[in-house]
Formats: structure tokens, C-alpha cells, sequence
């Protein structure tokens, strides 16, 4: 598929340099969307989009221009199921896919959370685990594996 293209949920994704180091060895696009100026590599496949400041800007624009054989890295679950829905893939900064068959459920967990969060009056109940140079790798074997798979398609 031509048409591949890397999106990145830029403002919180630790892995920028991993989808850069990816994508270029693929020969495929890059789009880093987010609310602010940041740094990017300077090369022809990356190029910066950034959006209003306005609460989910960047999801929205993401969304909104996503398709079939366009890849999203993500920690938003929500947006990963609105580009899912759009027929994209999505994955999160750890290398885990979100796919229709997992998504819903990982809704449900978040929407868990928050109300034990909002319940927890001040206690602190744990957030994610640390990002590790195993998440890392996991993520990069990841990312080439999603790329070569839409590529075939």
C-alpha cells in the first residue's frame, strides 16, 4: 500500500525517535500533530501539524484525515477507537495494538479508573509502570511489523 502513513499523538509520546528511526528506514511518511511547537527531525518523510490549543485538537485532527493503511501511536484510548472506526490502525507507545477486538474493553477499564480515581479522595492509587528499554524494543518491532503489514495490503 502507498498510502502508508505514520501518525503521532505527539504531545505525551515517548517514542518520536522510534516512529522516526521506523518510518524512514520504510520509506514512509511521518505527521507529529500537537497543541504546541516541538522539536522534529528535519527530514523530508517528517513534517509537524500543529493544532489549536482547544481541548482535543490534535484527536480531532488526527481523526479527522486518518485512513485505511495510516497508523496511529497513541496513548489516547478513546482516539484510537475513533480511528480505528475510521479503518486505520492504531498502537500504543508500549507496542500493543488497539484493534477492534480489545478496544472496547480497554474502555471500560479507563472508565473504570477514573471513577477510582475520582473516588480515592487524595490517595494515590498507582498510574502506569515506568517505560522501559523493553518497551521501547517491543515498540520498534512493533511499529515495523504494523508497517510491513500495511504495506502488503
Amino acid at each position: 500500500m502507498d498510502n502508508v502513513i505514520v501518525w503521532i499523538d505527539a504531545d505525551a509520546c515517548p517514542v518520536r525517535e522510534e516512529c522516526y528511526k521506523v518510518a524512514i528506514r520504510h520509506d514512509v511518511p511521518v505527521k507529529v500533530v500537537s497543541n504546541s511547537y516541538m522539536r522534529i527531525l528535519e527530514h523530508p518523510l517528517i513534517s509537524r501539524v500543529i493544532v489549536t490549543d482547544g481541548f482535543d485538537a490534535a484527536d480531532d485532527h488526527i481523526a479527522d484525515n486518518v485512513s485505511a493503511g495510516s497508523i496511529v501511536i497513541t496513548a489516547d484510548i478513546l482516539l484510537a477507537d475513533r480511528v480505528l472506526k475510521n479503518g486505520a490502525a492504531a498502537m500504543s507507545s508500549k507496542g500493543d495494538p488497539w484493534t477492534n477486538d480489545n478496544i472496547g474493553s480497554a474502555i471500560a477499564t479507563r472508565a473504570i479508573m477514573a471513577d477510582l480515581r475520582a473516588g480515592a479522595l487524595g490517595e494515590n492509587i498507582g498510574g502506569p509502570k515506568p517505560f522501559t528499554h523493553v518497551d521501547r524494543s517491543k515498540f520498534l518491532q512493533s511499529l515495523h511489523n504494523v508497517i510491513e503489514k500495511l504495506k502488503r495490503t
